[in-house]
């Protein structure tokens, strides 16, 4: 069997530094020689579903990186499901993808919700860790594009996930580049904070360090301090940190903020951290300014699913405080004439259902430009953006940003569509104060054109979340249904004045 690029550079890893180690936990390790044998074993166990899709609802552990792995070696198309996900949502993506199977450490969840359709149960054990297989009856036929591995569900900001699906070779170049931005080596130590399940860590945090010879430390998402998709008990996320003496690690700016605080509180900054990835939503540059303050070595980057994840990223000789770094040679990026960003190459196959295909160009969504020194800034969402009723264009998520990333709030969300001045709905952090928020708006208002400034805020009812339908999972804001929740009180305020 011809390897792909990862198979094939785990295989001479395995060769020529076989006790190396690739995967860890608290309790095991598993050199290279050992990962690739596992991999070989369960692709040889797999060889008669060969045809099929398989979806995967496993917590972190070296298990699901050694099923994952083994599907790329088969070429069996693979979803995986996050835990954070609803049920209903699960069920949508096993559904949409045409998953034959699900393989799961949580048989107690997914038993019940698949009873009408498990035609067979069966277990085994991999790395330690035992797991359940449901051989699921197929309510319709689904036909992925030719060459599908992966098919990664995003929640977007509807209630059902779309498919998207890559090929081996999308998420193998983008691992590369990863590679070679962050200039991973095989003495590095990864720790894997985020989801497997995520694209950005599966692609950045396992398929770059593995393709290096590094090693991956992979632990339950308990274990770290997360916990659902905003969990976070950051004093375990940090002890985790330091025990690991990781050098990398990949966090959103949610989990940066909190390690800011932390340390700003009197905590040392680790001194083994190397290169701290931050990606998966916009970064306050105050943010970053106060991360590297504390000599926390922080990288803002970009990316997005149908490009197979990061497409800019800031380096350690090339960091432009306020962008989101420099182009990965993998890709080509354009600019339309409203300032959409396009991404050429290395993109999606398709989505699942989809009858044409992409080509090679994805237009993002996301509005920015690119300096005269090739540093790429994001302003934000081209549908978000609201006009005042001067004519002034505002884009959202560029004042939200400074605003959450305030000591004094956790959240917050902007509308001033056809008014003279901007509201926020502000959920305040902990106790602070009337007074504490009007400063901290004040403070930010000085750094904004006045277009952009917040005249009036209303404190938040209870947190945006995916609960509420305020959130998306991947913590963005459901702007149509916070509008929703408040448009009377926001109207109240306009009917004041």
């Amino acid at each position: 069997m011809k390897h792909n690029k990862l198979i094939a550079a785990i295989a001479e890893h395995a060769a020529q530094q076989p006790e190396k180690i690739a995967l860890s936990t608290d309790h095991t390790t598993i050199d290279y020689a050992t990962l690739y044998l596992a991999i070989r074993q369960q692709a040889k166990a797999w060889h008669t579903s060969t045809g099929k899709t398989i979806s995967l609802a496993v917590e972190n552990s070296p298990a699901w990186v050694i099923l994952d792995l083994a599907a790329l070696e088969c070429d069996i198309p693979l979803v995986p499901l996050p835990f954070f996900f609803s049920s209903a949502q699960w069920l949508h993506a096993i559904q949409d993808a045409g998953a034959q199977v699900l393989i799961t450490d949580h048989p107690e969840i997914f038993a019940p919700l698949l009873a009408e359709r498990i035609m067979q149960t069966a277990q085994f054990t991999i790395a330690d860790k035992t797991l359940t297989q449901f051989d699921l009856q197929q309510t319709h036929q689904v036909t992925l594009p030719a060459g599908t591995a992966k098919v990664t569900y995003t929640s977007g900001t509807t209630g059902n996930p779309k498919g998207v699906c890559l090929s081996a070779d999308n998420m193998l170049k983008v691992a590369s580049s990863i590679t070679q931005a962050s200039e991973l080596n095989s003495l590095d130590i990864h720790l894997n904070v985020l989801p497997l399940a995520t694209l950005l860590e599966n692609v950045a945090g396992v398929y770059a360090p593995l393709l290096a010879g590094a090693r991956c430390i992979v632990l339950p998402s308990q274990d770290i301090g997360l916990s659902g998709a905003s969990g976070l008990d950051v004093q375990t996320l940090f002890r985790i940190l330091n025990a690991s003496n990781a050098t990398t690690a990949i966090f959103t700016p949610e989990l940066l903020h909190a390690l800011v605080l932390h340390l700003e509180s009197g905590a040392d900054t680790p001194t083994h951290l190397r290169f701290l990835a931050v990606g998966g939503a916009a970064v306050s540059p105050q943010l970053i300014k106060r991360a590297k303050a504390l000599l926390i070595p922080v990288y803002e980057g970009y990316g997005l699913s149908e490009c197979a994840s990061v497409v800019a990223l800031n380096q350690r000789q090339s960091n432009r405080v306020g962008s989101v770094g420099k182009i990965l040679p993998h890709v080509h990026v354009t600019l339309s004439d409203d300032n959409e960003i396009i991404v050429h190459n290395n993109t999606y196959l398709g989505y699942v259902g989809q009858d044409n295909p992409p080509g090679d160009t994805v237009p993002t969504g996301d509005i920015g430009y690119i300096d005269e020194a090739g540093y790429l800034f994001i302003s934000g969402r081209k549908k978000n953006i609201f006009i005042t009723s001067f004519g002034r264009n505002v884009s959202p998520e560029w004042v939200e940003r400074e605003l959450k990333f305030s000591p004094n709030i956790v959240q917050a969300a902007i509308f001033g569509e056809a008014r003279p001045w901007n509201v926020a709905i502000i959920l305040p952090r902990g106790l602070s104060t009337t007074a504490q928020i009007d400063y901290a708006i004040q403070t930010i208002n000085q750094h904004l054109p006045d277009y952009a400034r917040i005249k009036r805020w209303i404190k938040a009812d209870a947190p945006f979340s995916a609960t509420n339908q305020q959130l998306t999972t991947n913590g963005r804001n459901r702007r149509e249904m916070i509008w929703q929740y408040y448009q009377d009180k926001i109207n109240a305020l306009y009917e004041e004045v």
